[in-house]
């Protein structure tokens, strides 16, 4: 008899990961040992080259930057706004990553002179990126300290593959990266907008640390601004490299109200926060509708489903809500593959529906104490989310695996939005016993 998965790991938990869909043993090991064994690269949309163009498209290979750090940097280096470097997809930090970048005006003379940041390509073009200007993202990744000897965890792995395709797919998670790698708390920060209470915003952003969340140079930092909320005093404790917290920090020594001092961070970073909320509100409902044994797969009344383009991406803002009328049509898109049932990215216009998916989603909107008008953000509106429709489930892509003496390389590629760690969480099953 096959033992049960073991349940997630508390961190997962916390972030609404509450289930693994396969029922495979998995077979434990690191990744993100360093940056070289996590390696992404972006399938991208190019925009298209022009001698006249008024932008320049840069493709960058990066080594430990996070993306708004990374595009903060490179315009510092080229006397740019604090705006003005854009890009498409947002990379992790503890990866080597090949991604666009762009920006309004000529290409640089030289390389950047940034610490692990080259220059790979650099040409005009006549538009610049814009968010989700790409299909998706190819990895390598290296899995070490393996449980089992690489030769049996290939095995293993091959068969989580085969009970994912059986199943569909993978979750749709957002991974823990979205709320922060080091110090995971981007959701909260999101939730005390969303309830209109920015000094909460900025109390969390200073201060919070979620328990088993990584030790950073400024913890102590943290902790005595919260004993002391002196932000003059904090101004000389945070370290130099907290640049955006001392942003904050010194608009508020300077007497600045809640709002002014918030505006202090970038608009990428503020807005971020939002949207890690809305993906935390998602990862709880996949995990409540599993719980319920909703199925991911099988459309019911009260469920939405979003239709698959041509090129071959989820339509989030294009949903078709289903009724009984139109159920038997809904689930053969989404059994020919031309549909995904779909949970929500709550925003102002999201409507919960009838049916146990809507009582779901009005249950977690009054368990964090939200409403859906709280997503207009009133208190700093250009924050303000509409909401959208986010595909349940992610198709297995072909999965290339190699053993390299006792690690396993895994290779594969998936749309834009989907998260390869919670893809591979599925292979690991890092956890504890059930």
């Amino acid at each position: 008899m096959i033992p049960p998965p073991p349940a997630p790991p508390p961190s997962d938990v916390a972030l609404g990961l509450g289930f693994y869909l396969s029922s495979t043993p998995g077979v434990a090991g690191r990744i993100k040992d360093a940056p070289e064994s996590f390696r992404v690269s972006e399938i991208s949309s190019y925009p298209m080259p022009d001698a006249l163009g008024s932008f320049t498209v840069l493709r960058v290979e990066s080594r430990g930057w996070e993306q708004h750090e990374l595009a903060s940097a490179i315009a510092r280096r080229l006397g740019l706004g604090a705006r003005s470097v854009r890009w498409s997809g947002t990379k992790d930090r503890r990866a080597v990553a090949d991604r666009l970048l762009s920006y309004r005006g000529p290409p640089p003379s030289g390389d950047l002179g940034l610490a692990d940041a080259t220059i790979v390509e650099a040409y005009r073009a006549r538009d610049g990126l814009v968010l989700g200007h790409h299909y998706g993202n190819a990895f390598e990744v290296r899995v070490t300290e393996l449980a089992r000897p690489a030769a049996e965890a290939i095995l293993a792995y091959r068969a989580t593959e085969s009970a994912l395709r059986h199943e569909g797919g993978f979750p749709n998670f957002f991974g823990p990266q979205r709320f922060g790698e080091v110090r995971p708390v981007t959701h909260e920060v999101g939730r005390a907008l969303v309830r209109g209470d920015l000094a909460e915003a900025i109390e969390c952003y200073l201060v919070a640390r979620p328990a088993g969340s990584e030790t950073g140079p400024g913890d102590s930092a943290r902790l005595e601004y919260d004993r002391h909320h002196d932000p003059a005093r904090a101004l000389r404790e945070f370290p130099p490299t907290y640049r955006f917290e001392r942003s904050v920090l010194e608009r508020l020594a300077e007497g600045a109200p809640p709002d002014r001092a918030f505006r202090a961070l970038p608009y990428e970073l503020r807005r971020l926060f939002v949207h890690a909320f809305q993906a935390y509100l998602f990862n709880l409902w996949m995990t409540r509708r599993h719980e319920l044994r909703l199925s991911l797969t099988e459309p019911e009344p009260g469920d939405r489903i979003v239709r698959v383009g041509r090129d071959g991406t989820a339509r989030s803002q294009d949903s078709v809500p289903v009724a009984e009328e139109n159920r038997a049509e809904c689930a053969d898109l989404v059994a020919r593959g031309r549909a995904f049932v779909a949970g929500p990215l709550v925003g102002s216009e999201t409507a919960a529906e009838g049916g146990r998916v809507g009582a779901l989603l009005t249950e977690l909107l009054e368990e964090e104490r939200v409403e859906v008008d709280g997503f207009d953000v009133p208190a700093a509106p250009e924050l303000a989310s509409r909401g959208a429709w986010r595909p349940a489930l992610v198709p297995v892509p072909p999965i290339g695996l190699a053993a390299a003496g006792e690690s396993v390389w895994f290779r594969f590629s998936i749309p834009k939005g989907a998260y390869a760690t919670v893809l591979l969480r599925e292979f690991l099953k890092r956890g504890t016993p059930p």
